[in-house]
């Protein structure tokens, strides 16, 4: 029994010494460093970068003319096809037009009237002229005649303009396209009375878009920035009033092949809004754009040259300084602060912070401070504009 027990005490004690001993070699055999963290870079380079604005605006056609009934009655016919090219001079609408026919020939009654007092008189003024060279009726007599022949001059003019005007109204109860364009959907149907409310006052609109024209707003700031701009560039008027690049964007995201021009700013800012019209123009031969329609005007208001970008996503805050972090050619990140211009799609221009042919990390910022060294890899960042996002 001894001797067992003294086995067993020689092991336990072995076993101690040989624990004491692997942790002395574990504490003096160093331990491996971390390998460095892998991050995506992306290599700056400068260019010329063009600046845009852009702006929301509406699509109206080049001309969009209201058609109205402009005298009252039934609405006796519809000759036209709603949503279908129309011509300058087609009949769209028919306006029952007994009543004006009747006051046509009203009105043309009364002028054979008059022409039969103006042939009275001027029989009686001929007969009294030679009687009055004769001394045989008086001179007051004579002036009598010649008045009543002057008047019926003047009834016999003023019965042919009421006739004239009588016409005029009976000609306004058929209603011809005054232009070339697409008409819309009629707002009035056979049998309505129209002319007055609570009836339709616009019947129809036909809309030439052969171009069409694209109204937003400017604010006061954006304005006086463009227009200061403008006044101490002379190039970029030029080329703002020579070759404008003015893009359109639709609902879809799909940018419009032609480019506009500027058709129109407004005499004031309107004192409500603070904002001012501007006004563009845009080809339309294949009829794709329609009045109504909202879209992004995108005009460029300036290139800089040799401008730097980085991706938006290399960008981060904090307490409200912008850095980004820089690998140099030991691969140590660096971080920088940096003064951010406008965004260029998925990117910012910057102004100071990053030079052309650095690199900023792109992927991985979580991994990454001023001092770290890294393993870099570099990527190719696509432009993306903010429409395709």
């Amino acid at each position: 029994m001894r001797n067992k027990f003294s086995i067993i005490s020689l092991v336990i004690v072995f076993f101690f010494i040989g624990t004491a001993c692997d942790k002395l070699e574990e504490k003096k055999a160093p331990q491996a460093p971390p390998p460095p963290p892998e991050v995506d870079v992306y290599e700056t380079h400068a260019e010329d970068i063009p600046i845009y604005n852009t702006f929301v605006g509406q699509v109206y056609g080049v001309k969009d003319i209201n058609i109205r009934a402009r005298v009252q009655g039934f609405l006796k016919g519809i000759h036209f096809k709603e949503g279908f090219p129309v011509k300058e001079g087609d009949l769209l609408y028919v306006i029952e037009s007994q009543p004006f026919e009747a006051e046509v020939a009203s009105k043309r009654g009364l002028l054979a009237e008059a022409n039969t007092n103006l042939v009275k008189t001027k029989r009686e003024l001929e007969r009294y002229r030679p009687l009055a060279e004769q001394k045989a009726i008086s001179q007051s007599d004579l002036d009598g005649a010649v008045a009543a022949y002057e008047a019926a001059k003047a009834s016999v003019d003023a019965a042919k303009a009421n006739l004239r005007a009588a016409k005029i109204q009976m000609g306004y109860t058929r209603i011809y396209s005054p232009i070339d364009g697409i008409i819309g959907k009629t707002q009035a149907k056979v049998g309505d009375f129209v002319g007055q409310d609570p009836n339709p006052v616009i019947l129809n609109t036909v809309s030439n878009t052969t171009s069409v024209l694209v109204e937003f707003f400017l604010t006061e700031s954006m304005y006086l920035s463009i227009a200061r701009h403008m006044v101490a560039n002379k190039s970029a008027r030029a080329e703002m009033t020579q070759k404008p690049d003015i893009r359109l964007i639709l609902a879809d995201g799909y940018e419009y092949p032609l480019k506009g021009k500027p058709n129109f700013l407004d005499r004031q800012m309107d004192p409500a809004t603070g904002a001012i019209l501007f006004q563009v123009s845009f080809p339309n031969p294949d009829n794709l754009l329609r009045p109504g329609q909202f879209a992004k005007v995108k005009i460029r208001v300036a290139v800089v040259k040799d401008g730097v970008l980085v991706p938006q996503r290399s960008v981060s805050d904090l307490q409200g300084r912008k850095r980004v972090f820089v690998v140099d050619d030991q691969n140590t990140v660096r971080e920088r602060q940096v003064t951010l211009g406008p965004p260029v799609d998925n990117f910012y221009l910057v102004k100071k912070g990053v030079e052309a042919g650095e690199k900023v990390v792109y992927e991985g910022l979580q991994k990454v401070s001023d001092g770290r060294t890294v393993k870099a890899t570099q990527v190719q960042v696509e432009r993306i504009t903010q429409d395709e996002n």
